[in-house]
């Protein structure tokens, strides 16, 4: 083909109009002005507990790859995430208590997509001062 040759259009593909599976949806959450988006992949071994509880800057939306998770935040009981399945926080004040690995014989692998405050850490520990002072926003629910 020379430089002038215009390229000859391909078949096109008809698989665009069923490649896409929602897998989730939340209403548009508030996100920090100037806040910069951070993509991270999370692996947990066997068993383990997880992050201590934290809070994010900004909004978290996130994907369990591989496992499950045990998943709560303020207010809300805990609940298992299984592999395929979305998650999402708002952030802010909002304290995520655990994202620990469900399962003590697999791996847990989840991404994460944080929309990240200016000059913000990616988490923040929760101490355990406001840990009580804010207990009875904790659900007592027990995910089974």
């Amino acid at each position: 083909m020379s430089q002038n040759d215009e390229p000859t259009p391909g078949p096109r593909s008809e698989a665009w109009k069923t490649a896409v599976t929602v897998i989730g949806e939340a209403q548009p959450p508030v996100f920090p002005d100037g806040a910069h988006v951070v993509t991270a992949r999370v692996e947990f071994p066997p068993g383990d507990p997880g992050t201590p509880p934290h809070r994010h800057s900004g909004p978290v939306f996130g994907y369990v790859v591989e496992g499950e998770m045990l998943f709560e935040l303020e207010g809300e009981p805990p609940r298992v995430v299984q592999a395929g399945e979305a998650f999402w926080e708002p952030g802010g004040d909002l304290i995520h208590y655990q994202d620990a690995n469900h399962r003590t014989d697999i791996p847990l692998r989840f991404l994460a997509t944080m929309f990240c405050a200016p000059d913000k850490p990616l988490l923040e520990l929760v101490t355990e001062e406001e840990l009580a002072e804010r207990a009875p926003r904790r659900s007592a629910a027990d995910p089974g």
